[in-house]
């Protein structure tokens, strides 16, 4: 009886009951909510910055409309060295925009910030890029082999071969005189290229009709994972999930997937037989997969197939999407720029004669080309900024300290515009690379490729395709500029514009 009259007035105080706890949930929510959020402040207090909404922080300032990078410079010129930036009402990034506060990070191994990069796992997996502590130092040293001179050195001609792909395709635009869009086309050839380098894997993607799907796939899953990035609701894995955008994303993963699948199977087909890399080299050269597949620690154990496909998926974007956008830029600025330009061809067509094609040799040949490319990656670096998440108490050199666990971004953009470090920062001058200009710089002042431990593992790569694609199509065009069409840079976790990059050709003469 009296368990039925207790239950009763449960029953009957429910609501009561429901309300109170709800309440309570809310004002804890709330609270640790408040005190995150003094805790952030109190952290960036020694580091001023443009004042940011209290719910959505600096993401309402951001256009997306090709003005965000030249916001960022603009910011840096008012607050030097670092600022703070907000995205959403907790999410704040110290903002680096000078050598000498880079340099304080990029020399240790802190790993990649969780926030920013997490987002990518569910698509390149837990591979270089991703990985940390142990696991990326294990990785870092078994994939180091596959960027050995011995292995980049036959990769230039298969770059020269897809070079050509493309720039005979060119010739209708060279005949027409009409404008272009070509970082589409370049696209294209960087995979081309990077699937019969590292891959062995002939994908023909140049030649086929129609869209390329990987590439499509590409594009999608790097502005998803901006968006996302924007999105402070979109945090949380649940609602992105559910949404339309987390549909989207998904399915564009799928893509990519079964694109670097395809990859592994076929050549775990071709190796059933071999279980030496010695027996591989007699028959052909070794490239990356070969490697990635035979590798072994000191306990003779290899990587997981889940390991291997997430270094596949990590290089596969990598090594085409950041390299297409460097020689995209790299070809605009030169077309730009025809003084420039002409010196160039003029240095290329010494150097390669009447040969329609480069050698490894070649390479170390073509100085003032070389600083050319420099000189672009400056001004437009193929991935605008990198982000880590510190493990310990940071200090920086004018004694202003970070506590463990904050998340810095590092934007390469900021420090190559930095009129306290670059004169005149915005002009395209290649004589900065002049040997004693460099030596009078910080070494941190370029780092298109980042620098420390943690650098770029496959900077050679990407630097010898550059200087293949642009020395065989200065060799072949004219650039020329078509100043209707102005770049409106923005970054999709690499460098790239909104309304495309265009520019005219026509043919040259094979000596002028």
């Amino acid at each position: 009886m009296e368990f039925s009259e207790a239950l009763l007035k449960f029953q009957l105080n429910w609501p009561h009951f429901f309300a109170v706890f709800c309440l309570v949930v809310v004002v804890y929510k709330s609270s640790v909510f408040v005190l995150r959020k003094r805790d952030a402040q109190r952290n960036v207090e020694a580091f001023p910055g443009p004042k940011p909404s209290w719910l959505f922080g600096h993401v309402m300032q951001f256009k997306q409309d090709g003005t965000d990078l030249d916001k960022f410079v603009k910011w840096g010129e008012q607050y030097p060295y670092a600022f703070p930036t907000w995205f959403g009402p907790l999410a704040c990034y110290l903002n680096i925009h000078h050598p000498d506060y880079a340099k304080t990070i990029l020399v240790s191994s802190e790993p990649k910030c969780d926030l920013a990069y997490k987002f990518l796992g569910a698509w390149i997996g837990d591979g270089l890029l991703l990985s940390k502590g142990q696991k990326w130092f294990r990785h870092r040293r078994l994939l180091t082999p596959g960027f050995h001179y011995e292995v980049l050195k036959p990769y230039v001609t298969q770059m020269a071969e897809s070079t050509k792909v493309m720039l005979n395709k060119w010739e209708s635009f060279a005949k027409t005189n009409k404008t272009f869009e070509l970082f589409e086309q370049v696209s294209l050839m960087t995979l081309d290229s990077i699937m019969k380098c590292a891959f062995s894997y002939n994908s023909n993607c140049q030649t086929k009709g129609g869209t390329n799907a990987y590439i499509k796939a590409v594009y999608e899953l790097s502005h998803l994972n901006n968006f996302r990035f924007r999105t402070f609701p979109y945090h949380n894995d649940l609602i992105f999930y559910l949404s339309p955008h987390g549909f989207r994303y998904r399915k564009a993963a799928r893509v990519a997937h079964s694109h670097t699948n395809e990859v592994i199977r076929k050549r775990k087909e071709t190796l059933q037989e071999v279980n030496e890399l010695s027996r591989i080299q007699a028959k052909r050269n070794l490239d990356f997969l070969d490697i990635l597949l035979f590798a072994r620690d000191e306990q003779q154990q290899g990587l997981s197939d889940e390991d291997i496909r997430a270094e596949v998926d990590t290089f596969m974007f990598e090594g085409h999407d950041t390299t297409a956008s460097g020689i995209s830029f790299a070809l605009y600025c030169l077309a730009c720029n025809p003084q420039h330009q002409k010196i160039c061809r003029d240095e290329i067509n010494e150097v390669l004669g009447g040969k329609d094609t480069m050698d490894w040799e070649d390479l170390s040949k073509i100085p003032y080309t070389t600083m050319c490319i420099k000189e672009s990656l400056r001004l437009y670096p193929p991935v605008p900024g990198t982000a880590r998440r510190i493990t310990k108490p940071m200090t920086f050199f004018d004694g202003r300290t970070l506590p463990a666990g904050f998340r810095i971004g590092i934007s390469v953009f900021g420090i190559h515009r930095n009129a306290t470090v670059w004169e005149n920062p915005d002009v395209f001058d290649p004589l900065r690379f002049l040997p004693e200009n460099v030596s009078k710089r910080s070494p941190h002042a370029f780092v298109p490729f980042a620098a420390g431990p943690r650098n770029c593992i496959g900077q050679n790569f990407a630097m010898n395709e550059m200087k293949v694609a642009i020395a065989l199509t200065l060799k072949r065009y004219e650039l020329i500029e078509d100043p209707t069409f102005k770049p409106k840079i923005i970054t999709r976790l690499i460098l790239r514009s909104l309304n495309g990059i265009h520019i005219k050709i026509k043919p040259v003469n094979p000596v002028e």
